[in-house]
């Protein structure tokens, strides 16, 4: 059987309240051996650690997604700060950028984002980046502050890779891959050196096709590592292999049972 990671999923969605625990239950079964739960906000981040406390294979993200940055009161730091010492929290996550949507005036957004890259450098853990139609903003902190961390769901171009490389930056790819209407990051998933890239799911959302538009979970990761694969002419075993491996190096707290 083949064994990988996913290094960005959400169980403390809503949309897996009616089973989550049997489905958290099986997923070892089915190859999984590593799971890292992305909070979006307080409330979601204190879920994640009960799930990590309750799964040995899963580990958690602490942080604040850009969607609800705005949503922010005095003092969050300091909540984030002692969330994020849990012995089974792996990384300052899901923070960034999203101009796709309004919930969130954009310099609020980047103020927030620096703050929290701030934190993960104060605590030495990496960062999970939400990155949509932001790239331009996005570099221009990472190069400001050059964290440790990882783009999730990579939709920029192989320049954008390229770069991100170079900050020593991992690139994370779902779902998304899959899409017939997505040219450049698959370029940039064939292009990527294999020490740079990470598997996710982004599990409930970004089902990978043939299963576009409903419910994903981490045993469709092999839809996009199928794909990546393919496009990098290897095979599917060496791109566990990597990612696996890439994924211990990026949440080096992470401890895995092969």
């Amino acid at each position: 059987m083949l064994k990988y990671i996913d290094t960005h999923a959400h169980y403390d969605d809503d949309s897996f309240d009616f089973d989550r625990d049997s489905l958290l239950q099986g997923l070892p079964s089915a190859g999984i051996i590593g799971v890292v739960n992305c909070a979006s906000n307080i409330a979601s981040a204190k879920k994640c650690i009960e799930i990590a406390e309750q799964y040995d294979y899963c580990w958690a993200g602490v942080g604040v997604h850009p969607h609800h940055a705005g949503e922010l009161k005095d003092g969050w730091q300091d909540e984030i700060i002692s969330l994020a010492k849990h012995p089974k929290v792996v990384a300052i996550a899901e923070i960034g950028l999203d101009y796709h949507y309004d919930f969130c005036e954009r310099d609020i957004q980047i103020k927030i984002f620096e703050e929290h890259i701030k934190l993960a450098k104060e605590l030495d853990l990496p960062i999970v980046i939400h990155d949509r139609e932001a790239h331009g903003d996005t570099m221009d902190i990472l190069r400001k502050y050059q964290p440790k961390g990882v783009v999730h769901c990579f939709s920029g171009s192989v320049e954008m890779m390229k770069e991100l490389v170079k900050l020593g930056m991992y690139v994370g790819f779902g779902g998304s891959i899959t899409f017939k209407n997505v040219k450049h990051p698959l370029d940039a998933a064939a292009q990527i050196p294999i020490d740079h890239i990470v598997l996710e799911t982004d599990a409930p959302y970004l089902a990978p096709i043939p299963f576009r538009g409903k419910r994903c979970d981490s045993t469709l990761i092999k839809y996009s590592a199928e794909t990546i694969a393919k496009a990098r002419n290897i095979d599917v075993e060496t791109l566990y292999e990597a990612t696996t491996q890439n994924a211990l190096k990026l949440f080096p707290k992470m401890s895995i049972n092969k």
